[in-house]
């Protein structure tokens, strides 16, 4: 999916009054918190998945660490609702829950592109692709 396809997705999102729900674990937690500080800078509701440590340890420990971010989908999420999962591998189990979620709950998925040689490569692409959406969602 293109730069402008998603941010065209994520500008009819937030038109309707909807929201973007995002997650990723390791450098792309780091990935998904700055794509959501963008947003929010320019009054986009965002919620990145990845910063509440309260929620994340307490989903970990009462129920499962693959479920810490399905569980947040669950409780935040709505109909009409983006949710952006980055993984650099694709094998993010509690990433891969969270979109299973998000498609049962009716949230829109965005699928990031994983292609690349390693993983810092592919998070560098990932990274690119969201500065890219964030410059055409906000114009």
């Amino acid at each position: 999916m293109t730069a402008r396809l998603i941010a065209k997705q994520l500008r009819a999102c937030f038109d309707r009054g909807n929201k973007l729900l995002i997650c990723g674990n390791g450098g792309s937690a780091a990935e998904a918190q700055h794509f959501a500080a963008e947003l929010i800078n320019e009054y986009l509701p965002c919620i990145a998945l990845t910063t509440d440590t309260s929620v994340i340890t307490a989903i970990s420990n009462d129920y499962d660490f693959d479920q810490i971010f399905s569980h947040q989908v669950s409780a935040l999420g709505k109909k009409g609702d983006i949710l952006i999962g980055l993984s650099s591998s694709g094998n993010s189990h509690n990433v891969l829950a969270a979109l299973e979620t998000a498609k049962l709950m009716g949230l829109e998925i965005i699928d990031f592109p994983r292609k690349g040689k390693n993983t810092q490569e592919i998070q560098e692409k990932q990274l690119v692709l969201l500065h890219k959406v964030w410059q055409l969602v906000k114009r």
